[in-house]
């Protein structure tokens, strides 16, 4: 169910032409013309949230999926389903400062140097603004990278925006990795 999307200018656009409709029936009474209006205008502007939380929701699912999608993507080194998903002007930045494009992470995908045995996150939430989401979780890393041992957890935010073509990851940012837990002492 694809739920309508209000703006402020849709709103005024709808509420002046159901004014004229309206006006149209009352011409010969300036006064009902203008209350005619008036309440077009008020019931539109009144329902112009409504649904607002079921598209809140319904783009909570969409993110929380795109993002595992695209987790899972990185798993495999499938680099066509990270481009899809990656904007152009994608940049991500790590705890220790470096910093990676979208063209950097499809390239590392294409190499095959990194090989994950785990590549999952827990604890995702995701949270929207309008047309901007940002996705929070812990994601723990275990394999190889260019044949050396690779075993860290890290938290991530990814941040996601609606454009016209679909949602995109536009910015990673990644903690430093967690300390690893001490084993437990008798």
């Amino acid at each position: 169910m694809n739920t309508p999307r209000f703006t402020a200018k849709s709103v005024v656009l709808h509420a002046i032409r159901e004014t004229t409709e309206i006006s149209k029936q009352f011409s010969h009474r300036p006064f009902l013309r203008f209350l005619a209006g008036a309440v077009a205008l008020c019931a539109l502007v009144a329902n112009a949230g409504h649904g607002t939380n079921a598209s809140a929701a319904n783009d909570q699912k969409i993110i929380a999926a795109l993002d595992t999608q695209y987790q899972a993507a990185v798993k495999t080194n499938d680099a066509a389903t990270m481009d899809r998903i990656l904007a152009d002007d994608f940049i991500l930045v790590t705890g220790s400062g470096k910093t990676y494009t979208k063209a950097d992470l499809l390239k590392e995908a294409r190499s095959g140097l990194v090989v994950y045995e785990h590549q999952e996150d827990t604890e995702q939430t995701v949270r929207i603004w309008g047309d901007t989401a940002v996705v929070t979780a812990k994601l723990w890393e275990k394999g190889t990278d260019n044949g050396k041992p690779l075993d860290k957890t890290v938290w991530f935010s990814d941040t996601y925006v609606r454009t016209p073509s679909g949602w995109r990851y536009v910015f990673g940012q990644s903690s430093l990795p967690s300390p690893k837990a001490a084993p437990n002492c008798p």
